[in-house]
């Protein structure tokens, strides 16, 4: 048994290993490829992702897995072994059921998407981007329909991001989000008291804010021994192993707000991705249970943490240092205000914790539709337009600011989308748990120490990996089943008393 296993081990550590050289390519094609590179990235990486999806459908893993299957791997080897069995299994059953051609076609397509989207966002021109999305958009059909689902095509996808997760089970929870947010969002609007978030959109040099950022990065305990922080025109944050972990940020000089929470956003993911066991490094294990469990990392740094009082009380001064003359006058609860306006946005990773998941509900309606052929890539701006005036009550002026504005379509990732409302869910109820867990948190947050919480999430999350599936994570965490109600009663309690209901 155990010879089988350390076989299906050096197996797999092959497989981590390739995937690790292709997350590297894509970081590398985000931050430095000069442009005409794009067509032969496109073809390495292509290269790349047959190459390992011939590794896990390799017949050879197949038997190990079927000799493994069965045996009480918990208690004859280890729990962590049965997880890299669980997990080893649930990727060659989806694998082998995707054609190796499709493999390399979608790893080719989202290449050279990527390239035109960033073309088309910077021109706000859709007719740039949108045959690359049609294409996209006929791969993907391909895939669901080879690796099977029950309901619609959405649900195979959604479950290679958020294993078992349903697009009717998401329904009904962003119906029961629903009836909780619309009437505090309209509460919220109607209070007399409105804070301003002004202070918040002057001038800030982008050379001083990434200084900032930065130390807010090392204060959250990122050891940049084993990170690098980059800019990038979308932000987002690349595992390419435990001690070797790329993220990256955009900076807007007339709003503070846009860098310093996309750096503490891809800050918590940068730790999740550190405290992950090492000793399991190239292992199933080893890796994120889940995206809506990631997301819960980012969100709770971004907004548990950077959205509270006492984050701004220990910041003040040093803004006051980074930034001279803009702060001068301002005291810390204003601060805090500012960064907690309930405005709807036209931008999704600007949009306030009260109405940022509809924005969510917008992305998810648009890629189920797409995916049953009932709207078409043409139809997209004109349907992004209408569903924002009609969530948001904005008006859409292009489609940079509309559908071009997220990465994620260009690397042909659909079903992502929703795993980022599972993660303000997840962080909610964990950061509750922390909170009863750790007893003084809001001290250590106001006087800039956040080794315990970090300790906390180590130990209670990040050193878990994939131990357990992300239900079951939940449950041993917080004693509780994911749920809507410590994100409500979260929301509910911090905006009536800064909007003074």
């Amino acid at each position: 048994m155990r010879e089988t296993y350390a076989e299906l081990l050096e197996h797999t550590r092959t497989i981590q290993d390739l995937a690790a050289i292709s997350a590297l390519l894509s970081w590398d094609q985000e931050v430095n490829l000069p442009p005409r590179g794009v067509a032969s990235r496109a073809r390495h990486k292509a290269a790349l992702a047959a190459l390992v999806h011939e590794k896990i459908c390799d017949p050879l893993l197949g038997e190990l897995l079927t000799a493994l299957a069965g045996a009480d791997l918990s208690r004859e080897i280890s729990p962590a072994a049965a997880a890299n069995v669980r997990e080893l299994k649930r990727d060659r059953d989806r694998a082998v059921k995707i054609p190796r051609n499709l493999i390399r076609e979608l790893a080719e397509a989202g290449s050279l998407a990527q390239q035109a989207w960033a073309q088309a966002k910077a021109r706000n021109d859709w007719e740039l981007f949108a045959p690359h999305l049609e294409r996209l958009v006929d791969l993907k059909q391909r895939e669901a329909e080879a690796v099977g689902y029950e309901d619609e095509p959405y649900d195979a996808l959604l479950d290679e991001y958020e294993p078992g997760a349903r697009a009717a089970q998401l329904d009904r929870l962003f119906a029961e989000l629903k009836v909780s947010l619309v009437p505090l969002l309209d509460r919220l609007r109607a209070a007399s008291r409105q804070p301003d978030d002004a202070l918040l959109r002057q001038h800030f040099a982008s050379e001083a804010q990434d200084a900032f950022g930065r130390e807010v990065l090392r204060d959250m305990g990122l050891d940049f021994a084993a990170a690098r922080l980059d800019r990038s025109l979308h932000p987002f944050t690349e595992g390419i192993a435990i001690q070797d972990v790329r993220i990256t940020t955009r900076y807007v000089e007339d709003n503070l707000g846009t860098g310093l929470f996309a750096d503490l956003h891809e800050g918590g993911h940068a730790l999740y991705e550190l405290g992950l066991p090492l000793e399991h490094e190239g292992e199933p294990v080893a890796s994120a249970v889940s995206l809506g469990i990631h997301e819960s990392q980012s969100r709770l740094w971004e907004n548990c943490i950077g959205r509270s009082r006492e984050f701004w009380q220990h910041y003040l001064p040093r803004l006051r240092e980074f930034f001279p003359g803009r702060f001068d006058k301002i005291g810390a609860e204003e601060l805090y205000r500012a960064a907690n306006v309930v405005r709807p946005s036209l931008i999704r990773i600007e949009a306030d914790e009260v109405t940022y998941n509809l924005h969510i509900v917008l992305r998810m309606e648009l890629e189920r539709g797409l995916l049953r052929k009932e709207i078409r890539v043409a139809e997209i701006p004109g349907l992004w337009r209408d569903k924002v005036r009609l969530l948001l009550g904005l008006e859409v002026p292009g489609p940079a600011a509309g559908p071009l504005q997220d990465i994620h379509w260009s690397f042909g990732v659909f079903g992502y989308f929703p795993t980022y409302t599972l993660g303000n869910l997840y962080a909610a109820q964990f950061f509750a748990r922390a909170r009863e867990d750790l007893g003084n948190l809001p001290a250590l947050v106001a006087a800039g120490d956040f080794a315990p919480l970090l300790g906390w999430l180590r130990e209670k999350i990040h050193r878990r990996g994939s131990l357990l599936p992300a239900g079951e994570l939940c449950r041993e965490v917080t004693g509780s089943p994911l749920s809507c109600r410590p994100f409500v009663e979260y929301l509910e309690n911090k905006f009536e008393e800064i909007y003074e209901l």
